[in-house]
């Protein structure tokens, strides 16, 4: 098949993919393998060898990260069952001050959004939010938007989120998380400031008929509702053991340093193990609170909402082998001319166009990182952008991300999360939620950019 017959096929199999999901009702796994099989038959991959490259896809995913995926999600499951998660909310109440409710509203979701999926987390912090607006008399728009803005940001940018975990797996840089986190915090630092921005200004435009009888308790009702909250420490260990133990792994590699003690730390510096401490610190928070008992049903509860993630993530690996068995990036490095000319922002309008149409954010990451390769691999299509390095599997990870946060609507489930907390109309929602997610989405990718520029 030629080059040009090959992208035909592509486009056509990705707005097949996107309207089974989004119009049919498919399972965006089941709609994933078919599509993946169906083009690499179309494709002209010969048939005998297709049953291999899909298993070597789907099995090379859960080899990577499917074990950082797991951790990462139990270590937000514990933060939230534990109340460290109202914990950490409220120091960022006492450090802010009740004064900048937005600025507290839009850190503290940043912070909780870590290793808490946005949805849950809008859940658990939504009290504090009314709680906060009953004391003081803030913009209810206002807050909402600025914790919806602070919670997403990190949900796409920064690990352990599953999202950005298996983006970069994806693209080859799952070795090196630290990297890719403290990559996603720089880039955190515009699209929260556009977030503020934005949420003070919309929330003097915007008015909700909000029965502040709802709330029933005081903030420090609420949090005494959780009995005696963890202490700072214990909080943020499972959030932070993880980082400084990578941090460590990573500065023992660049000085080169040999022996025991240097296997050690990087032993510990992996990131499956580097999480696994953080596990270990999140079971010991659910000792000091009493908690303990519930581990095995917490446990279960976790891997019921990862299990539907790591199949996406595995069938979004089936699509990436098909996509460069099937020749694609041959002919994208034939046209390099063409396809070199929009760099970095490729990533970020195929993340767009997929998150838009079908709006889940995990499945515009997974999709898209698997359509970009390794950027080891001299056959990807991080290889054909000339995107070789791992700052640039890092940057295109985070344009990749830019653009799973554009744009949350009606077909987004935290979309109606923050509408229906919130008491917005789904018109109040367009204005807020969805314009909010645009903005943020279009200065983060000029963020990743301007660093590329700069890095690259």
């Amino acid at each position: 098949m030629s080059g040009v017959a090959l992208i035909v096929c592509f486009v056509i199999a990705i707005i097949l993919m996107i309207w089974l999901i989004s119009k049919v009702g498919v399972h965006p796994f089941l709609a994933i393998m078919l599509i993946s099989l169906v083009l690499a038959i179309v494709a002209g991959i010969d048939l005998v060898k297709i049953p291999g490259i899909i298993g070597d896809g789907f099995s090379g995913i859960f080899k990577s990260i499917g074990i950082v995926i797991i951790f990462g999600a139990l270590i937000g499951m514990a933060l939230e069952k534990t109340g460290a998660a109202l914990k950490l909310a409220d120091m960022v109440v006492k450090c802010v001050g009740e004064k900048h409710p937005e600025m507290a509203m839009l850190i503290m979701g940043w912070i909780v959004g870590i290793p808490v999926f946005c949805d849950s987390g809008f859940v658990v912090l939504d009290p504090i939010r009314r709680a906060i607006r009953e004391k003081i008399g803030a913009s209810p728009v206002g807050m909402a938007v600025a914790l919806s803005g602070g919670l997403y940001t990190s949900h796409v940018f920064v690990p352990p989120t599953p999202g950005p975990i298996a983006a970069a797996g994806f693209v080859g840089i799952g070795g090196n998380l630290l990297l890719v986190i403290m990559v996603g915090i720089v880039v955190s630092i515009p699209v929260l400031i556009s977030a503020y921005l934005y949420s003070k200004y919309i929330g003097s435009k915007i008015t909700i008929k909000e029965d502040l009888n709802e709330v029933g308790k005081s903030y420090d009702e609420l949090i005494k509702e959780y009995g005696k909250l963890p202490c700072a420490f214990l909080s943020l260990a499972p959030i932070l053991a993880p980082i400084v133990l990578m941090a460590l792994g990573s500065i023992v590699k660049i000085a080169g340093m040999k022996g025991a003690i240097a296997n050690f730390f990087l032993f510990l510096g992996s990131p499956v193990i580097a999480l696994g401490v953080g596990v270990v610190f999140a079971v010991i928070l659910l000792v000091n609170t009493g908690k303990i008992k519930e581990f095995n049903l917490m446990t279960n509860d976790t891997l019921k909402i990862v299990g539907p993630i790591l199949f996406i993530t595995a069938a979004g690996g089936v699509l990436g082998k098909v996509i460069t068995a099937a020749g694609f990036v041959e002919f994208m490095k034939a046209n390099a001319h063409v396809i070199g000319s929009v760099g970095i922002f490729f990533p970020f309008l195929i993340s767009a166009i997929i998150k838009t149409a079908q709006g889940s954010s995990t499945v515009a990451l997974t999709t898209t990182a698997a359509i970009m390769g390794l950027f080891t691999d001299s056959t990807s299509m991080m290889t054909a952008l000339g995107l070789t390095t791992e700052m640039g599997a890092a940057l295109t990870v985070m344009a990749i991300a830019a653009g799973a946060m554009t744009v949350s609507h009606a077909n987004d489930s935290y979309f109606w999360v923050v509408t229906n907390f919130s008491k917005m109309t789904p018109e109040q929602g367009y204005k807020t939620q969805t314009t909010l997610t645009l903005i943020m989405g279009v200065v983060g990718m000029a963020t990743v950019w301007l660093a590329s520029l700069i890095l690259l």
